[in-house]
């Protein structure tokens, strides 16, 4: 069985995260301190809070915290939920649903834990790549190559939307050409939808890929939309037979159970999901805006392409020399990491910018500087 391969872009935030001044392609949004969270407890949670034991906690996850996290779909019960690290989500996911000499589609670039553990598993994984439109100024997915792309021994879809790290939303009529797709072949689809919540048009909010299709594994968390990944807490939601039973049986060898804090601080979380998304998107909509500003007074260096959805985009650079020397030039001259599209495996000149952050303007004038000097 192949081996796994490095992460690249854990391995790069590794490197440079705590060491930079600015991160301008953090994924996640601006964090809450604890009390601000604290702030936002109704009496239930902050009881618990309150009353809180350091014991250990039920495996699956906290009754009170899967029954709010069910109560934000449509067709979801307290036992669809798996509590998961969301990481860990993606790879348990993989580990139960795969066998070597499978065939897995998956959407490119990605966050390349959605391919390559499937990869390591002795899987066939086959990009489906998002493109940019013949104008060049949108990205797109062909549904008539996915279809293309479908075997007889094909076992897996992958998708996300919004997706990281180009920030598109697709129409709906899209996603429910590739749920048919997946229907008529009876294959597993999983959606991370990490970003949900995030479209800047609301319109735009595509359904949870389960309320829609029994055999769908759809990943969510509070890092990206409720700008809490220090709480390292997510969800796998499933409705399809026997599923659940597998994650459960595998989470035993991993995490087994989470912190007791964590789970009281991510049900006050949950509950207050429509504050935190009004909060973020408030933030990833000014950014944005700081962004198109700034690619427009550059428009030999830089292309902007503006994300429907999540707090990422993927502009184009057009500089001299290569995307990455450019990056590693910021890095070193003024302390802002940026991510190239290298590290997505993507050939082309693009990198990803993070809109979640408060201090994103101030990155994109150390940028400039650099530019200007």
């Amino acid at each position: 069985m192949p081996s796994i391969s490095q992460f690249r872009l854990e391995r790069y935030f590794a490197k440079y995260e705590f060491k930079v001044r600015f991160l301008l392609s953090a994924s996640d949004c601006e964090s809450l301190s604890q009390s601000d969270l604290l702030a936002l407890a109704d009496d239930d949670a902050r009881d618990r809070w309150d009353s809180l034991r350091l014991g250990y906690t039920e495996s699956q996850g906290d009754p009170a915290l899967r029954a709010a996290i069910a109560a934000h779909y449509e067709s979801v019960d307290p036992d669809h939920i798996q509590v998961v690290v969301p990481e860990e989500g993606i790879y348990i996911a993989m580990r139960t649903l795969l066998e070597p000499g499978q065939h897995v589609i998956a959407m490119q670039p990605a966050y390349q834990s959605l391919y390559e553990v499937a990869r390591a598993q002795g899987c066939e994984v086959t990009p489906w790549p998002v493109t940019l439109s013949a104008s060049g100024d949108a990205w797109q997915l062909d549904l008539d190559q996915l279809a293309a792309l479908i075997r007889p021994e094909t076992r897996l879809l992958v998708i996300n939307f919004p997706h990281n790290p180009t920030g598109l939303v697709p129409p709906r009529a899209l996603l429910d050409a590739v749920l048919d797709l997946a229907r008529r072949h009876d294959l597993y689809l999983f959606s991370d939808e990490m970003y949900r919540g995030l479209e800047l048009d609301p319109a735009a909010r595509l359904p949870a890929a389960i309320d829609l299709y029994p055999k769908t594994i759809s990943l969510a968390g509070l890092s990206k939309t409720h700008g809490l990944p220090g709480l390292r807490l997510g969800w796998l939601a499933t409705r399809a037979p026997g599923v659940m039973d597998r994650l459960m049986a595998y989470h035993d060898y991993t995490i087994i159970c989470h912190s007791a804090p964590s789970e009281v601080l991510a049900l006050i979380a949950v509950r207050a999901t429509d504050q935190l998304l009004a909060r973020n998107l408030d933030l990833i909509r000014a950014n944005a805006a700081h962004a198109a500003l700034f690619c427009a007074r550059h428009p030999d260096r830089f292309r902007w392409l503006p994300p429907q959805g999540g707090s990422i985009a993927f502009p184009a650079y057009l500089g001299s020399g290569s995307v990455d020397e450019w990056c590693q030039t910021i890095l070193d001259q003024q302390g802002v990491m940026i991510v190239p599209a290298s590290i997505f495996d993507y050939p082309d000149s693009h990198f990803r910018m993070g809109l979640g952050r408060a201090n994103f303007p101030e990155a994109l004038t150390r940028v400039e500087e650099t530019i200007s000097g």
